[in-house]
Parts: structure tokens; sequence; C-alpha cells
């Protein structure tokens, strides 16, 4: 039953924070990645603010436990490289949020709004995840990339 709560409260906070912020709205990203027009630097304050919060309870709290709050044991990966599939990936992450102005966590928050295009939005991008994954699996051949060799678990 924690866990549930903690998830609740987390979600509440979250979703009340991007809403608050504003930045649920694509104006705002859209705004903040035009970096060559009439630039809006709101995003990265409201960036700023969480990590300000975050930071310290990390270094006090998180970081010295072994589990998460909800039971899950912790794990770093080891992975650190720069490669074809980590780029590839974040420049379809890019184009994705770029030309929607939406980013997931500000989508889910919005979807209490009732917007048919954030509906749309969600669905589309939870496509996009089996997609990637059934890629990912070499299930499924994407276009511009081909087929996948089957070498990854997910």
């Amino acid at each position: 039953m924690l866990k549930v709560i903690i998830a609740l409260i987390s979600g509440i906070l979250f979703g009340a924070g991007m809403i608050i912020s504003g930045m649920v709205s694509p104006t705002k990203v859209i705004g903040f990645l035009n970096i060559t027009g009439n630039w809006d630097p709101s995003l990265a304050f409201v960036m700023g603010g969480a990590l300000a919060v975050f930071t310290p309870f990390y270094h006090l709290l998180i970081k010295k436990r072994s589990h998460a709050i909800n039971g899950e044991k912790f794990s770093c990966t080891s992975n650190t490289k720069i490669d074809g599939q980590l780029i590839s990936g974040a420049a379809i992450f890019g184009a994705g949020w770029g030309v929607a102005g939406f980013c997931p966590g500000p989508a889910m928050a919005s979807l209490a709004g009732g917007s048919l295009t954030i509906f749309i939005f969600i669905l589309s991008m939870l496509a996009g995840i089996i997609f990637a994954k059934q890629y990912l699996q070499g299930r499924l051949p994407l276009p511009f990339m081909g087929q996948r060799k089957k070498t990854c678990t997910i």
C-alpha cells in the first residue's frame, strides 16, 4: 500500500507542477526550442528549479539507499558509450518533441484537459515505443534503418 501512496503523491506533484508552470503547453516548448527567434527560457527555469529541489534529496536520501521506495533494487548502467543507437534514438526523440511540442511527461499531465490532439499524441507515442521494441528485438524493420540483428533483449 505504501508503494501506491508514494506513486500517487509523486504523480500528483509532477502533474500539478507541470500544469502550474505552464510546461504542458506546446507553445512553451516550441518557444524554448526556438533559439534563433523569440526564445522563451522559462523551460530552463523549470528544469533548474526541479534540479534545485531534487539534488539535495538525491544526495541526502536516495544515493545512500540500495532499493527504491517501491522495493526495486537500484541499478546503475555500466553502458556509457555513445553509439549510433543512442544518437539515432535521441534524434528521433528530438524530432518528435520539436514537431509536436510535447514531451512525454507533460503530455501525460495534459491528458486531463481532454484534448483529442494530446490523446492521439499519447497513442502514437505508445505505438512508437512498441515499434522501437520490436525493432530492437530484430522483429521489425524500420524505414531508413533496415532490419536489426537479434542481439538486444528488453
